[in-house]
């Protein structure tokens, strides 16, 4: 070897020792930057608000008299500062429901707040909302139903340019709007008829005007419904499903689908699951009595966030134009309970030993799942489809909850999983699961523990994780 070569050599060998290996590469469809900072976001509130609140209906047949929406106290403002004290993200409301009426003045309609005695015609509800959202630090969000029982020319072509117009005045004049939410629902007309609905140039309408918007309805694109109006997502829940040949409404892939997803859909299509407060969607004084209690919310929140969905929750504003104490109250018992069992990590930097790290590299050790951190995570070497992850606690604690999160953008991997804690003696195992995706909350009988360990027993690909937390909800 000439002198040169050696040189060269010796120059190069410090950068191979230290290379590190690349990471995974993406598996399937993987979310939009838009997917995976919706998916963060977690938890946030549904306003069913308009002529219906004032009428005792929850579907209004379009024919009711503007003047009947008459709020004595309306302040949005207080929905908003509910929300953010609820531990809520966003607020999406119902700008235009069934019936047709509108709670901005549209250019396109004669059935909206304008007609109304509400600030003598001259009130605008999405103007207020925004700007609340805005002031409370919240994202904004708009339910706009294309059926429209109102308006005279639906049944007709022209209407779906009607409604695209619509979603561009909405879209276009009350600032970020972070998910435009439709749903499928397709009936008569006042003429009659129903819609052949032009779903590609209202989503044309969105995107030009809002690009980052989630869309959600039964097929997406951005977001998908769950196929209940209960709240829960199905135990095995995937992020994917295919999409080609199908329509929101009637159209709409099987229940079964829409609830559990699919392994080898082709269309990253996250779940969102929406359920109401009370019995209904629209406010009535009948149900008054009837708000949830705190363990039905937590049951629907550990069975939404907790299985890979986003949580909408309805909290529908009274007829003064307000949040009812019955209902705000609830929230903020709901927002204590939930920081009295999540609110402390048990696994915060504690130790976690890993069956197997990719290539040992420091990169993705399994110091990563318990920093904290969403952004770092833990993986085996490609050929791995199975792991064991221990976590070792400084000194035995109560547990009762595993919390797992898998990072997304490099798709969803997890199929099946089981959590062992140590009896002194031995692992036994309390529970079993198969999907991860972005959260998955596992709950099981009480123990007190100091070593906590996660089989992944199966997985499309190389298991990446980057969250494994450890939780326990007060003695009772």
């Amino acid at each position: 070897m000439t002198l040169f070569r050696k040189l060269t050599a010796a120059l190069l060998l410090p950068v191979c020792l230290h290379a590190q290996p690349s990471p995974p590469q993406p598996v399937g469809p993987v979310p939009t930057k838009a997917q995976w900072e919706w998916q963060q976001m977690e938890y946030y509130m549904f306003i069913h608000f308009g002529p219906n609140t004032f009428t005792n209906k929850e579907w209004g047949h379009g024919d009711e008299d503007p003047k009947v929406f008459l709020p004595t106290r309306l302040d949005a403002r207080q929905w908003a500062r509910t929300a953010r004290d609820a531990g809520m993200k966003a607020i999406i409301i119902t700008a235009k429901h069934h019936d047709g009426f509108c709670l901005w003045p549209s250019q396109y309609s004669k059935h909206t707040v304008r007609e109304s005695n509400w600030k003598e015609g001259k009130g605008d509800v999405l103007r207020e909302l925004s700007e609340a959202c805005q002031a409370y630090g919240l994202k904004f969000g708009v339910y706009l139903s294309p059926w429209d029982r109102n308006h005279p020319a639906y049944g007709t072509p022209e209407y779906n340019t009607v409604f695209a117009n619509t979603l561009q005045e909405v879209l276009s004049g009350y600032g970020p709007v972070f998910e435009q939410w439709f749903d499928g629902a397709n009936g008569e007309g006042p003429n009659g008829k129903k819609q052949a609905y032009d779903w590609p140039l209202f989503h044309q309408a969105v995107y030009r005007n809002q690009p980052q918007a989630i869309i959600f309805s039964d097929v997406g694109p951005g977001a998908r419904w769950v196929g209940n109006e209960n709240g829960y997502a199905g135990t095995t829940n995937w992020s994917r499903i295919t999409t080609e040949g199908f329509t929101p409404g009637a159209g709409a892939p099987a229940t079964r689908v829409l609830n559990q997803g699919e392994e080898t859909g082709r269309q990253w299509v996250p779940a969102e699951c929406d359920v109401s407060i009370r019995p209904g969607w629209f406010y009535s004084p009948d149900t008054d009595d009837k708000v949830k209690s705190v363990a039905d919310l937590m049951s629907i929140y550990e069975g939404s966030v907790g299985r890979n969905a986003n949580f909408l929750l309805n909290v529908p504003v009274d007829r003064e134009g307000l949040i009812h104490r019955n209902d705000s109250s609830r929230l903020m018992e709901f927002r204590a309970a939930r920081d009295a069992i999540y609110g402390r990590n048990l696994a915060k930097g504690q130790k976690v030993v890993a069956s197997n790290t990719r290539a040992n590299s420091v990169n993705f050790a399994a110091s990563r799942l318990t920093d904290g951190d969403i952004d770092t995570y833990w993986c085996t070497n490609d050929a791995e489809r199975s792991a064991s992850l221990e976590v070792q606690l400084a000194k035995p604690a109560r547990v009762d909850r595993v919390l797992l999160q898998e990072y997304l953008p490099l798709g969803q991997r997890v199929k099946s999983f089981t959590v062992e804690v140590w009896d002194g003696k031995a692992f036994r195992k309390v529970q079993e699961g198969t999907t991860v995706g972005y959260k998955r909350v596992v709950k099981f009988e009480p123990v007190t523990t100091g070593r906590v360990r996660i089989r992944i027993t199966d997985a499309v690909a190389a298991p990446v994780l980057s969250e494994v937390q450890l939780f326990a909800a007060p003695h009772q």
